[in-house]
């Protein structure tokens, strides 16, 4: 109808932004593992392009979709500029697994399919049911069920997905060698945040704070450490008690309606705070609020309200580089390495904030890591739903860290946590302490020795 947006011909107007170069074949994960053109962006846009043009694509190209990890390495080296992230993004809404605008396409998955991932998104974004499954998974893991489980092939064979999320669950915090000075454990403070953290010293800005569904439940010293950051740098923080999941996971999984639902009510939370930013410390929930524009740009009540609010998300280190820091870092000798979010370093182009504040610390010494780029393999589900494919890509990874020889390895997401440290530990590597960006400047402000990041 004249007047209507039309999506399939502003596809194809993004498809045909690809002049075919293969600049994208290098950077591309499941390219590297595979060397399989339909693995590849390009070779992905080619089937996109098809199923534009005929109006049905087969299930060996939803195949090819769901291999994509998502991880938008592709964009910033494509020299074309191609919003490859728009259109996987679409292209993962044609298989139906929700009821919405988008057509189907695709022939609709297995049922066994639909069902791994219908329980999925009826539990990861919302934390009360995720904490929920804690309880049996720290008894098998108390037990050594878990281990017992993840040693049975047939596990692997009939559920991998179960499987996979056991391996990837994270343990109970244990401290691991020499026992940490009283001093330090006299200054731990509890998990649990109150609405409002006033600043310390003169106020420089009120910025909210997303507290995230996997941060929320299984990294609460995160968002805690978060906080009192951003308090140290002036900035009273406000913490909605009643924000939602952001539709990170729906988003990036092609539950196009889902996302925008936990859209509009994230909007409406953090337009009640009144804030003048909102600062995210999960890689994955930043990018899809800053898409929020685009995501709701077709509903007339909502389009304006999700761009002005997509103005104001800040990742955590983008938002301290930019206030600048005030409070005094102590020193702290000690080598990490940094890993690339992909979401933050690819999607986000956060690369050289992050190592600025960490390099800022007196006696932090800041290693690379080879290959740095290239994802881990936890990519939101990616590791529950293609483990053998976020498997091998975290064994490289896990590789690649170890070759950096640091004391200790920082991310920015939690999904990058968790699938490090599993790969780690697959391969058989000694323990690697692993800390948040925030959770380093926190005790450098805090005064606290290396020892506190290095023996939890």
């Amino acid at each position: 109808m004249s007047g209507q947006p039309d999506p399939a011909g502003e596809l194809r107007t993004l498809a045909g932004d690809c002049v075919h170069c293969g600049f994208c074949l290098p950077a591309c994960p499941t390219y590297q593992l595979w060397g399989e053109e339909m693995d590849s962006p390009r070779g992905r846009i080619h089937l996109i392009t098809q199923i534009l043009d005929t109006g049905e694509g087969s299930a060996a190209a939803a195949t090819h979709f769901d291999r994509c990890l998502g991880c938008m390495a592709c964009v910033p080296a494509c020299p074309s500029g191609v919003r490859y992230d728009r259109l996987i993004e679409a292209a993962r809404t044609w298989a139906g697994d929700e009821q919405g605008p988008a057509p189907r396409l695709l022939p609709p998955r297995s049922r066994r399919d639909r069902a791994v991932r219908a329980a999925i998104f009826a539990t990861f974004p919302y934390p009360r049911r995720l904490r929920m499954l804690l309880a049996p998974l720290r008894a098998a893991q108390r037990t050594g069920l878990d281990r017992l489980a993840l040693r049975n092939t047939l596990l692997g064979r009939l559920a991998p997905e179960a499987a996979a999320a056991l391996a990837v669950a994270p343990s109970p915090a244990r401290r691991r060698g020499r026992a940490l000075p009283v001093r330090v454990l006299a200054r731990r403070t509890g998990h649990a945040l109150p609405l409002r953290v006033p600043a310390r010293g003169a106020r420089r800005a009120v910025v909210g704070m997303l507290t995230g569904c996997v941060q929320s439940v299984l990294f609460p010293v995160v968002n805690a450490a978060t906080a009192r950051v951003l308090a140290a740098e002036g900035c009273d923080v406000v913490i909605p008690a009643d924000q939602s999941c952001c539709g990170a996971l729906s988003l990036h999984s092609g539950r196009r309606s889902e996302a925008a639902a936990f859209a509009r009510r994230t909007v409406e939370e953090f337009e009640r705070a009144g804030v003048d930013a909102i600062v995210v410390n999960a890689a994955g929930c930043g990018s899809a609020m800053k898409e929020y524009a685009d995501l709701l740009a077709d509903d007339p009540a909502w389009a304006e309200r999700a761009a002005a609010l997509a103005a104001r998300v800040r990742d955590f280190s983008e938002f301290l580089a930019e206030l600048g820091p005030v409070a005094p870092r102590a020193e702290m000798e000690l080598s990490v390495a940094y890993h690339d979010a992909c979401h933050l370093g690819h999607a986000q182009r956060i690369t050289a904030q992050p190592r600025s504040l960490l390099r800022a610390i007196p006696g932090l010494k800041v290693l690379e890591i080879a290959d740095g780029g290239t994802c881990c393999g936890s990519a939101g589900i990616y590791n529950l739903v293609q483990p053998v494919a976020a498997a091998e890509l975290g064994a490289r990874k896990a590789r690649a860290v170890r070759d950096a020889d640091a004391e200790l390895l920082v991310s920015a997401n939690p999904g990058c946590a968790l699938q490090i440290t599993r790969a780690l530990a697959a391969d058989e590597f000694e323990p690697l302490p692993m800390a948040h960006i925030a959770e380093v400047l926190d005790a450098s402000i805090r005064g606290l020795p290396a020892e506190y990041l290095l023996h939890r």
